[in-house]
């Protein structure tokens, strides 16, 4: 099939914005794989689900069903690290999922390198195809949840995370959640028990000057900020994203 009939046939089915997307970069698509990917479309499945590419802080991402698609939202949380980074810092990212935010951060850092933790085994398949792709060698991912303190090759003078923070049955997630894994996104009856256990269990991974990054959801900034000084740690400074929310935490021991 021409890529110009394509394109028309995807655009009744998602849209303009969907159409240019998916027909970038390609001379032609078959009838078939247009007829899937309209079906995809219609379901409501995101763009970045059908063509596996997510663009996150000027990098190209692999993503699929096992992962949350980057968002633009979380590239606040990338530009509060690398404002302040130290010098070849070791840094730890909680729940990495695709890895991007580690790999940004890495890339971006002089000296830096990392090691990403997710409980997913598709999660960690997809971090490790990105992490060859943009950081061979610097970046290493481990199958660990961060509700067990046991985590190997500490301390690091950075901690990272976008932990899930969206209550069950909250209404205002959009359909194209629905195609993500809900380990990723659901936290509780209240969306506030990972920011709880990372403040409890964050501490033995960090060096005594260490700062860890939080990305938050519109309108949990005092709560979260309640959790981790109660946990004993000092509160040094919110970012705002593009939008005006207060995306970003940051504490220190």
């Amino acid at each position: 099939m021409k890529i110009n009939q394509a394109f028309t046939i995807l655009q009744r089915a998602g849209g303009i914005r969907a159409a240019r997307i998916i027909t970038q970069n390609n001379d032609k698509l078959s009838r078939l794989r247009v007829f899937f990917i309209c079906r995809a479309l219609r379901r409501g499945v995101p763009v970045a689900k059908i063509i596996h590419q997510k663009w996150f802080y000027g990098l190209s991402f692999y993503t699929n069903r096992h992962t949350l698609d980057p968002r633009p939202d979380t590239e606040t949380l990338v530009a509060a690290v690398i404002s302040d980074a130290p010098a070849h810092p070791r840094i730890l990212d909680l729940g990495t999922g695709t890895g991007c935010i580690l790999i940004s951060l890495v890339k971006n850092i002089s000296g830096a390198s990392g090691l990403g933790v997710d409980v997913s085994r598709g999660a960690l398949r997809v971090a490790r195809k990105n992490i060859a792709r943009h950081v061979p060698g610097r970046v290493s991912v481990l199958r660990r949840s961060y509700h067990c303190a046991d985590i190997p090759t500490t301390p690091f003078d950075v901690i990272v995370s976008n932990p899930p923070y969206i209550a069950r049955g909250d209404s205002r997630v959009d359909a194209g959640a629905m195609h993500d894994p809900k380990g990723a996104l659901y936290a509780g009856d209240d969306g506030y028990a990972e920011y709880a256990v990372i403040a409890k269990n964050a501490r033995h991974w960090l060096k005594p000057a260490g700062k860890i990054y939080l990305e938050i959801g519109d309108g949990m900034a005092d709560r979260v900020r309640a959790i981790f000084q109660e946990a004993l740690w000092r509160f040094v400074r919110a970012e705002r994203d593009l939008a005006g929310i207060t995306r970003v935490l940051v504490f220190e021991r």
